[in-house]
């Protein structure tokens, strides 16, 4: 491999963890809070809000039920006006957050509705602050659940940012498009496609090893 084509793999893979990296962060944080604020409004939670929590519910559902491609492509204009242009890495980050959050929301739903009832009953028994709970009952217990959930949403970024190389977003996806396809370089398409297979199962290991680290039950 030439020094300038090894220089194009490693300029492409900085791009794909940056893109990814920022992505995840604000998919986690947002999707996280979401779900917590759909847990705790919902009926015989610990700040029942009918409405509040089926509108924000048909808001998730929308954003879940749009394929990434079209929703990269419908939200040009607002990618524009957050960082003001539709190419490169920070132009990506916009719509894979977006879609990531929906997604991490349900999923980090899922394992707060997991937690054992009798838990958050017993520690409203003891006085707990309903924020106390939350932060002290709630999401510890529901923690492996969330970092398993975090690992599907981090290999979900993954796959979800080499398409948007497609449309100029750069990274891995980008290169495996301008020399894999269009130059009929077979080679390069293969080679990223075995640095996406080692980084997507580098990650998920890293997610069960976590999990199972902070998984208390065990």
């Amino acid at each position: 491999m030439s020094p300038t084509m090894f220089d194009r793999y490693l300029r492409a893979f900085g791009e794909t963890l940056t893109m990814v990296g920022v992505s995840v962060t604000i998919a986690i944080a947002s999707g996280l809070t979401l779900a917590l604020l759909l847990v705790a409004t919902a009926p015989g939670g610990l700040y029942p809000r009918q409405r509040f929590n089926k509108g924000l519910s048909v808001v998730v559902n929308v954003f879940r039920a749009v394929p990434f491609i079209i929703l990269l492509v419908a939200l040009l204009p607002f990618t524009r006006l957050i960082v003001g242009t539709t190419l490169g890495i920070w132009a990506a980050v916009v719509p894979l957050s977006i879609h990531l959050i929906a997604f991490y929301t349900r999923v980090a739903q899922v394992s707060l509705n997991e937690v054992d009832h009798g838990l958050i009953e017993a520690a409203r028994a003891m006085g707990f602050r309903r924020w106390h709970i939350v932060r002290h009952v709630i999401l510890p217990e529901a923690l492996p659940g969330l970092i398993g959930g975090m690992t599907v949403c981090v290999i979900a970024m993954i796959n979800a940012s080499a398409m948007a190389g497609a449309v100029g977003a750069g990274g891995l996806g980008d290169l495996a498009i301008r020399y894999g396809y269009e130059r009929y370089e077979t080679q390069v398409l293969f080679e990223i496609i075995v640095i996406l297979i080692v980084l997507v199962t580098s990650v998920q290991f890293g997610g069960e090893w976590l999990s199972r680290r902070v998984d208390h039950r065990r």
